[in-house]
């Protein structure tokens, strides 16, 4: 048995195996040991060849001695001096040294178990045998391999067990995929048009994305692993490698997807797909292996699980490159691999030198801690050469080198532990000085190798030779554009970017020496000249600003060359700057997608542990949603760069981005929303990574797209033209297959579906097309390009549909119909395009508007033709065809006389009637079934109505019926005719498109429109006994209405749940009514009244139906299970039925028949709907963020609100006379309404607009059984007792006939009664609340149990997680449960069928978040922590439940307004109560580094930057602009204390990131509304774009922060931090320079105030050098040198303030130049005042003061005057701001002039005392004016702050009265001075002390009166002392005025305390 000879030792070797992989192998012999003696390699044995042998024999031959002393010393096992600590022999053979593992002790609760252990059962050697007795047995030997005795292991962790759980289902997810890839996909046959091609190619592309983005997340997780279970088990996170370990598999399953279809996509090279499965097999292979290897359980060596990343990395880059998407160039991973083996080699040296140090050291302790981070160096080393094998496949990841960088990281710190740990052990310098020369080697090799991955993460090398220049040149001039005022720095900059634009020029001039082209090379010289001309006059006016750095002028010019340079800069490199932000974009949509597909994939295995089904639904819908989009992304993607100089391409990725985020943004939503419910730790955490990942992707997307846009320019005309020229191309190429009978449906086409597409992309192309006609009418070029983009993409899904009905059709012709049709379309849709280009030409041209219109019409007609080509149209079409032909047989002069009887032609008309009516329910029926179905039903309609009308007009044609009976006839004919059309074209409409909002109900409208039609025509023409008719009538009607019952999926009304009731009850009242009557008139004979009676029975069973059918609809969606609807933009409902409305209306209006009540009727609707209508368009343009659309909106409702105005003019003249004339007017103004609102109508239903319909669950449907049934069974018994009553209106005397009525009343009865009983037991979401309720309290219960156990100290903690996920668990369902609070009270108060949704959402939180909370409690430390969070908790559910009740209570009724209150105060409480817990868990998260949240904030807070519609602003641009300015400022301050903090105290960065985040989220908040007011819309764009830029910097500087917080030694990161807090101060003043732009006047106003700020703070100081005496002139000089140059700067700034207020009613520019002049003008002032006051001499103190006071208050003004000037900026005349800056301009003239009187009296000794006190007099009283105004003070004081103020008014009194007495001059100077001082200072502290948080506010008022009373006392006071000093006669009524201001502040102190 062989010792471990020296730990060291084996790391040397290790080391050196890997060095030495990459080289020959070269046998040599080894000092004194066999190879075998090192233990086995899984490739060979390796030899070492060296010059050093002799120091490596000394090196071992000193190390054994120093284990034998050890052995000899303490004769042990273990390390330490752990005698206790057990070894495990892990191999025993004769061949074999034994490796010693030694089995660390660590202490640990006591753990509950069995202390019976399992024996080790062994088999026989050989079988049975017999047993002897009284003899010996044969001696026998058994061996035994692999049987050790686990019994005396410790047990595994439940944190273990749930990896082990995680492992076992990765690996069945693994073999399954290894199974599945031994095959490829089937695809059917494809064909060899355009299309196919290019949905192969497309195919191919998506594929390889997926896999790539795949493979890179396993790499990642891969690496992640490794990384993770590098340390010791015990402090191993188990749920983050489980996370790791979930993300391998879930991606591994995603991928055999990817890469089977992508295998049978391959015909490039035979066998290719074949070995594309192979390396994917071999992946899935290595990938088993590393699973087996990292299991907690297994005992393999940590060689086996660095070798199994290793096979992993190998195979992902085989696979890669089978695939062809090796994006990392080779030599960059060869030199990667190189730098990690440089890194190693350091290492091996490093360690060493730490041998040397632990040879020399005497304590063993510091010997074995040397030994242990030499050991752990190693480890981390050789970690990082795996991680780098991993990774180098896959580094274009910014995942993998995020894992990468994270290994690196783990070197440098084990490498400062090892430095620390050898100094610690020895004081031999030169030692310590070879160990840190070892470690520097070791930091540089490893500085080069993160270098190496930070230039790949920078996406590669420089974009061409400009861009290191322009980028320079952007980032120097935006310097000095927020340098203005400090001409040195602006000189500085000037400097730079004089040197940065000299490298372009020469770089230009060079490039056009070189070209070939001489018109290339023209241009280049040309562009180099305008460059270098534009830098020779910036560099003018730098000389000019150095020159005279005080010179505003100057500065401007600077600016202004600054900003011509900038211009000619992006005019000479624009290529290059256009080509950069390209590629951003590209690398942005690449990520984007990727992340997309992880959160997909995320999700998919997330879904089997997720407990919350709706929340699973809402995250499964927008995965789908996504998925549809990534392909788009791909392939602009590919387009692009495959296509580099194309701008089609590089506009379609740009359109394909911006289309990408809002589903994405919906995605993270419904991910984070479902992470909470996720039972499996595992799958939550990486589904929650995932949803990050995506969120900072999208980010990223959507800047990186806004500047894309903006710098590609509006070329999006001309991009829509040539796409709709290529889909033309492609349908005659498909014609062209089609023809020879190889045109092919594409996998996934059938029939119905792209039939169904074709109809609802249709409605898509007519909406755009109406916005695009719009856009060009109103000339706007930007939004015409935005609609012909949206009108390309419609018709790019047109196009597809046709395609793919043509290749699944049958019929040849009918294919051949359908290219044809969409052909034409795209040829009418070019059309369109080229002629709205011409219109924008001359918006005003007649001609050009005609010319679109009829464009129009014609693509209109195409389009219906395309349509019509579908399957089953044409019969509808010929069906309504035949209804035209037959319906003219009505136009005839004169009916031809009926050839039969009276009762025949009755008969025959009733008969044909009944067939009709039963042949619309046939067409009704038939729309759900196949197109053939629709085709029979809608022919045999087209008969019977044939043969109806026949009928009809044989009845016309009658002897006995007169000739207005025949007119009145032929009407109904005509209204039949009409209503049949109408029904056809309804079947027709929802054929194409069965998804279409309300098209179901259109249909059965129309159904019940023919009904009632043949109803009034049977009325008018049969002859029956009186009743029959209307009992006929009744029996058509309830069998119409009956359909409503049938599947009620969608809304049939807009009746709320409530109103559904209500109509119940009246309806049922009615109906009782209206029973009796028939029984009661059946029997007296009064068979009138009968019929009346019947009819009213009928509307009434019909508005029962009516509203049980909506309630049934509303109880369905109501139920948990089911989906959801989602509230579109617009309601297309609300349209259709509007426009209906509007129609009916309008064709009463002018029917001659109508009564004036009738016209007054209908004009009533036609006020009402086109209100509506207008104001949903007013409401949808402020809450779309499409541009095209809100116009559009705008101007429809225009469009409506002035043709319903010009309607209204005619019926006015109509009402007052009803001519001929006049009705003919108001039908012509009629026709623009009309045309107008169907426009609307039409446009409504783009589906971009709708919302997404509900899905009723099984359980939903069953839950409206009970409402269907009674409704049934109320028809059906109604119906046979109008049967009944019917027969016994003929024959009343039938007593049996009587019994069967009496039975059939019954039954109505009771079922009405069971349906309103059942209408009432389901009352949607009181169930819900019901349960919700019981799980809540069931919450409640569990957290006092846990705080029972918390308070006794028994609370048992949670090993199976960390606390980071514990608390990152807790913080995302705070979060979700805040986000329901507002629909929960919103559907409390009046959407009863989203309360149940709401509600369960709610309750399915609670659990998560008391298991959450316990853990998190249960990992804390400190007992008061721990109760805080629990009881934090308890909260929560307590005011959840409180919610719960209120919502109960309010039932989603709107008319419950009693408890609306409740529900609002409910609502309020629980919002606080997940604030007060979530800045618990902020604080905890950030004490830790947990960063995350704060992450997500900023990300959030960057998307609603441009998310939607901004609301109304309630200020001006320059109230945000000074918010912003505030904020920004702040986050600078806050990034600069965080570079010092991460020297100082990396623990303070945690509140430091935190509160950045906080300014942040304001900052973006008020941002956007600046971005909103701003003129013009550039500025806004710019202001928006550099917040959200600052957002991504935040977002770097918060990573880093929280890294370093975790890490404090780590150098890297506090290299990165500082870095990114540079970048953040940068970007805030390009924010600032943004916002200085956007309002250059405001901006400079708010620079004057801050130099003003600075003057004042000078010259207090000024004051305190002459009040000590100390304030003394340079030279000789007196005070008259200086008075007259200030006389001339004092009249110089009264001119500048006329400027500057007249300057608040003028332009930005010339406010700015007022603002500027004056702040330099106050400047001078100022100096001159000083030197003034300087040259008096200290021998007069007082004097002096008075003098600088006067100026001080003269900036004061000046400074509230700038304030008032920049709030009145832009403001109306009779703002109340503007009376503001009135008032502030007075006083600043005041002021002024107070300073000129002072500077007269200071050379006249007699009035410089009076002088003074006027001067403080007149203080004092606007002092007092800023007292008593409402402002509140921005700080609070202490009470006792205030009492000592008031000390010194006390002083200031004695020494006026002392003044008063002795009249002397200095006295009064010096009580002038004192007093002004005293009494501001007193004010002062009384408002802030007034507004102290513990002052009430009966205190606060009753101080503010005293401090008032005392004020004006004081002022009295310095009266008479004035007084005095003009009279100079005694001082006799002084007692009277000291008393006064004595009293106050003797009274005042005592006040605060109350």
């Amino acid at each position: 048995m062989c010792f471990p000879i020296s730990l060291i030792l084996v790391i040397l070797i290790h080391l050196m195996f890997i060095y030495l992989n990459s080289f020959p192998r070269v046998n040599c012999l080894l000092y004194l040991f066999s190879p075998q003696d090192f233990g086995e390699y899984q490739e060979s044995y390796y030899s070492v060849q060296t010059t050093e042998g002799e120091q490596i024999s000394q090196l071992i031959a000193g190390y054994i001695d120093i284990i034998l002393k050890k052995k000899q010393s303490k004769d042990r096992f273990g390390l330490e001096g752990d005698e206790e600590s057990t070894m495990l022999e892990e191999s025993v053979s004769p061949k074999k040294s034994t490796i010693l593992q030694q089995q660390f002790n660590r202490t640990g609760k006591v753990e509950h178990g069995s202390v019976a252990l399992p024996a080790v059962m062994r088999s026989g050697s050989s079988g049975p045998e017999t047993f002897n007795i009284g003899s010996m047995p044969s001696p026998q030997q058994q061996v035994m391999i692999g049987q050790m005795h686990r019994g005396h292991m410790p047990p595994l962790t439940s944190a273990q067990q749930a990896l082990m759980g995680t492992i076992n289902t990765s690996m069945h997810a693994v073999q399954q995929a290894q199974s599945d890839l031994n095959e490829v996909d089937n695809l059917p046959p494809l064909g060899q048009d355009m299309a196919s091609r290019v949905w192969v190619q497309n195919k191919v592309d998506e594929s390889k994305h997926e896999i790539h983005s795949q493979v890179d997340a396993i790499t990642a997780g891969t690496a992640s692993v490794v990384n993770l279970t590098a340390g010791d088990p015990v402090d191993t996170d188990y749920t983050a490698v489980g996370c790791a370990i979930t993300t391998i598999s879930s991606n591994l399953t995603e991928m055999s997807k990817g890469v089977k279809l992508l295998a049978a996509l391959m015909d490039d090279e035979v066998g290719s797909g074949e070995d594309l499965l192979k390396a994917a097999r071999t992946l899935a292979g290595a990938v088993s292996d590393l699973l087996k290897a990292v299991q907690p359980t297994s005992e393999e060596p940590r060689q086996t699980v660095l070798t199994a990343a290793g096979s992993i990395g190998q195979a992902s880059g085989e696979l890669l490159r089978q695939i062809g998407e090796n994006e990392t160039d080779e030599r960059f991973q060869d030199v990667l691999m190189s730098l990690a083996k440089a890194v190693a080699n350091a290492a091996a040296m490093l360690v060493l030198k730490a041998k040397n140090v632990a040879q020399v050291a005497e304590d063993m302790v510091l010997q074995n801690r040397v030994i242990a981070a030499a050991t752990q160096c190693a480890l981390s080393t050789s970690q990082l050469v795996a991680c780098a094998k991993v990774v180098s496949p896959t580094i274009s990841s910014p995942v993998c080198q995020e894992q990468l960088i994270e290994a690196g990281k783990l070197v440098d710190r084990s490498v400062e532990n090892c430095v620390r740990a050898c100094q610690a052990a020895t004081d031999d310098s030169e030692l310590l000085k070879q160990v840190s020369a070892a470690a520097s080697v070791v930091s540089q090799a490893l500085n080069d190798l993160l270098q190496h991955v930070r230039q790949f993460a920078s996406r590669g090398e420089p974009i061409g030779r400009y861009d290191q220049a322009t980028d320079t040149i952007m980032c120097v001039t935006e310097s000095i554009f927020s340098s203005m005022g400090d001409a040195g720095e602006m000189v500085r900059q000037a400097r730079v970017l004089a040197q940065a634009t000299s490298d372009l020029v020469n770089a230009m001039r060079s490039d056009a020496e070189a070209e070939i082209d001489m018109d290339n090379s023209k241009k280049l010289l040309a562009a180099a000249k305008l460059l270098a001309d534009s830098t020779a006059r910036m560099v003018e006016a730098a000389k000019g600003a150095a020159a005279n750095p005080e010179n505003e002028d100057q500065q401007q010019r600077l600016r202004e060359a600054a900003e011509g340079l900038r211009v000619a800069t992006n005019a000479a490199a624009q290529n290059a700057i256009k080509k950069k932000i390209v590629n951003r974009l590209e690398f942005a949509a690449k990520q984007a997608a990727a992340a997309a597909t992880q959160t997909i994939a995320a999700s998919q295995n997330a879904a089997v542990s997720n407990k919350n089904t709706v929340a699973h639904q809402q995250l499964v819908q927008s995965c789908k949603n996504v998925a549809d989009h990534i392909p788009q992304l791909v392939q602009g993607v590919r387009g692009s760069q495959a296509q580099a100089e194309d701008l089609s391409a590089q506009l379609a990725l740009i359109n394909s981005s911006q289309n990408f985020l809002q589903p994405g943004s919906k995605m993270v939503a419904s991910a984070k929303a479902a992470v909470p419910t996720v039972s499996d730790q595992a799958a939550a955490m990486q589904l929650s990574q995932c949803a990050k990942n995506l969120a900072t992707s999208l980010a990223e997307l959507r800047t990186a797209s806004q500047k894309a846009h903006e710098a590609c320019g509006p070329m999006e005309i001309d991009s829509a033209l040539n796409t709709v020229q290529t889909l033309r191309n492609e349908l005659q190429d498909a014609k062209m297959a089609a023809v020879d009978g190889q045109l092919k449906p594409l996998p996934g086409e059938t029939l119905e579906k792209c039939a169904q597409d074709l109809g609802s992309t249709s409605k898509a192309v007519g909406s755009s097309m109406a916005q695009l006609l719009t856009c060009a009418a109103q000339g706007n070029e930007h939004y015409t390009g935005v609609a012909a983009r949206e009108t390309a993409q419609a018709l790019k899904t047109l196009a597809q549909a046709a395609r793919g009905v043509s290749a699944s059709t049958t019929d040849p012709m009918a294919a051949h119909a359908m290219l044809d049709s969409a052909r034409d379309v795209m040829e009418g849709s070019a059309m369109l395009i080229q002629e709205a280009k011409q219109a924008l030409v001359a918006p005003g041209d007649a001609e050009s508007q005609q010319r679109l219109a009829q464009v129009a019409k014609a693509v209109s007609h195409s389009l219906n033709n395309c349509v019509n080509c579908l399957p089953g149209q044409k019969d509808v079409d010929v069906a309504l065809k035949s209804i035209g032909e037959s319906s003219k047989k009505l136009l005839v002069d004169s009916l031809p006389p009926s050839s039969k009887s009276f009762q025949e032609a009755q008969s025959e008309l009733n008969q044909a009637a009944a067939d009709l009516n039963q042949s619309a329910g046939e067409v009704v029926h038939a729309t759900r079934g196949q197109s053939g179905e629709l085709a029979a039903a809608s022919g045999k309609f087209s008969d019977d109505f044939d043969e109806f009308l026949d009928a009809g007009i044989e009845m016309a044609g009658q002897a006995q019926v007169s000739f207005e009976d025949q007119i009145q006839v032929i009407g109904n004919l005509k209204n039949i005719s009409m209503a049949s059309s109408k029904l056809l074209l309804a079947a027709k409409s929802l054929s194409v498109d069965p998804g279409a909002p309300n098209a179901k109900n259109l249909l059965a409208a129309a159904a019940r429109a023919v009904t009632e039609s043949i109803n009034q025509l049977i009325t008018l023409c049969t002859q029956q006994a009186p009743g029959q008719k209307e009992c006929d009538n009744a029996l058509r009607e309830l069998e119409t209405v009956k359909g409503m019952l049938d599947n009620p999926n969608e809304p049939v009304s807009d009746l709320s749940y409530f109103d559904c009731i209500e109509g119940v009850m009246e309806n049922s009242k009615v109906l009782g009514e209206s029973m009796a009557g028939i029984s009661q008139n059946a029997k007296t004979g009064d068979l009138l009244v009968f019929g009346e009676c019947v009819g009213v029975a009928s509307k009434a069973l019909c508005g029962l139906t009516e509203a049980a059918a909506q309630a049934a609809y509303l109880v369905g969606i109501s139920d948990p299970n089911s989906q959801a609807g989602h509230q579109g933009l617009v309601d297309p409902i609300q349209f259709a039925r509007a426009n209906q409305a509007i129609q009916m209306a309008c064709q009463n209006l002018v029917d001659p028949a109508s009564s004036p009540s009738q016209v007054l009727s209908a004009a009533t609707i036609v006020a009402k709907h086109t209100s509506a209508l207008c104001n949903a368009c007013r409401i949808a343009s402020s809450k779309t963020a499409n541009p095209v659309a809100k116009r559009h909106f705008v101007q429809s409702a225009k469009e409506v609100a002035n043709s319903t105005a010009n309607l209204v003019k005619t019926i006015k003249a109509l009402d007052g006379d009803f001519s001929d004339d006049n009705r003919n007017k108001c039908r012509i103004a009629t026709a623009p309404l009309i045309e107008a609102v169907e426009n609307l109508t039409a446009f409504a239903s783009n589906p971009e607009f709708v919302s997404i319909p509900a899905q009723i669950s099984m359980e939903g449907s069953r839950a409206q059984e009970p409402i269907l049934i009674s409704a049934k069974t109320m028809l059906e018994s109604s119906a046979l007792l109008i049967k009944t009553a019917r027969s016994l209106a003929i024959n009343p005397k039938d007593p049996p006939t009587w019994s069967v009525l009496a039975g059939h009343s019954h039954t109505v009865s009771d079922s009405i009664k069971s349906l309103i009983t059942s209408i009432r037991d389901k009352a949607p979401g009181q169930r819900e609340c019901d349960y919700s309720i019981d799980g809540i309290n069931r919450c409640i219960r569990d957290i006092e149990q846990a705080s029972l156990a918390a308070v006794s100290q028994n609370l048992a903690t949670r090993d199976d997680i960390s606390v980071e996920a514990l608390q990152e668990q807790l913080t995302s369902v705070v979060q979700e449960i805040g986000h329901l609070i507002d629909p929960i009270a919103t559907a409390a108060r009046g959407e009863a069928a989203q309360l149940g949704h709401k509600v369960t959402q709610l309750a399915s939180y609670f659990e998560p978040l008391i298991l959450a909370a316990v853990g998190v409690a249960s990992k804390m430390l400190d007992h008061q922590q721990q109760m805080t969070v629990l009881d934090q908790t308890k909260t929560l559910a307590e005011s959840a439940l409180q919610m719960l009740y209120a919502a109960k209570e309010g039932g989603g009724n709107p008319k419950a307004s009693h408890t609306h209150d409740a529900i609002t105060e409910a609502a309020q409480l629980m919002k606080e109560a997940v604030d007060d817990i979530m800045v618990t868990l902020n604080e905890a998260a950030s004490e830790v580094g947990m960063v995350g949240g704060m992450v997500d904030a900023i990300a959030e807070a960057m998307s609603k930057l441009d998310e939607g519609t901004p609301p109304d602003p309630k200020g001006t641009f320059v109230d945000y602009q000074t918010t912003v300015v505030k904020y920004s400022k702040a986050i600078a301050v806050t990034a600069q204390e965080m570079m010092t903090k991460s020297v100082t105290n990396p623990e303070e960065l945690g509140g430091l990131a935190s509160q950045m985040t906080n300014d942040y989220g304001h900052l973006a908040l008020q941002g956007r509304m600046a971005a909103v007011t701003a003129e013009p819309e550039e500025i806004g764009f710019q202001i928006r774009t550099r917040v959200q830029d600052l957002g991504h910097g935040c977002i770097f500087l918060v990573q880093k922060a929280g890294a370093l917080q975790i890490c404090p030694t780590d150098s890297y990161t506090k290299r990165e931090l500082i870095e990114c807090a540079r970048a953040v101060t940068e970007k805030v003043s390009l924010v600032l320079s943004a916002l200085q732009a956007g309002n250059k006047g405001t901006q400079a106003c708010i620079t004057a105030a801050s130099a003003v700020s600075g003057i004042i703070a000078d010259l207090d100081t000024t004051i305190m050098f002459a009040t000590a005496g100390t304030l003394n002139a340079e030279n000789n000089e007196s005070f008259a040198d200086h008075r007259e140059n200030i006389l001339k700067t004092a009249k110089a700034l009264v001119e500048d303030t006329k400027l500057l207020v007249s300057g608040a009613a003028s332009s930005q520019d010339k406010l700015a130049q007022a603002a500027q002049s004056s702040a330099a003008t106050i400047t001078q002032l100022a100096e001159v005042v000083k030197l003034g006051a300087a040259s008096l001499g200290s021998d007069d103190p007082e004097t002096q003061v008075v003098l600088i006071n006067a100026i001080k208050d003269v900036a004061k003004a000046l400074s509230d005057l700038i304030g008032a000037t920049k709030g009145a900026a832009s403001k109306p005349a009779d703002d109340p701001s503007m009376y503001q800056l009135k008032g502030a301009a007075k006083v600043m003239v005041t002021n002024v002039t107070s300073l000129l009187k002072t500077v007269k009296a200071v050379e006249d000794e007699a009035t410089r005392g009076t002088r003074a006190l006027e001067a403080t007099i007149e203080c004092i009283k606007q002092e007092l004016t800023v007292f008593q105004s409402k402002e509140i003070p921005e700080k609070t004081s202490s009470p006792e702050e205030s009492i000592r103020m008031t000390k010194g008014i006390t002083m200031a009194t004695a020494k006026a009265v002392a003044a008063g007495n002795s009249c002397r001059q200095e006295d009064v100077i010096a009580t002038a001075n004192l007093s002004r001082k005293a009494v501001a200072d007193m004010l002062t502290a009384c408002k802030q002390a007034s507004y102290h948080p513990d002052v009430s506010e009966d205190v606060r008022a009753r101080a503010l009166q005293f401090g008032t009373e005392c004020t004006l006392g004081y002022l009295d006071l310095l009266e008479h002392v004035l007084l005095v000093r003009r009279t100079e006669q005694p001082f006799l009524p002084l007692a009277a005025s000291f008393t006064r201001p004595e009293y106050a502040v003797e009274i005042y102190p005592k006040m605060p305390a109350d």
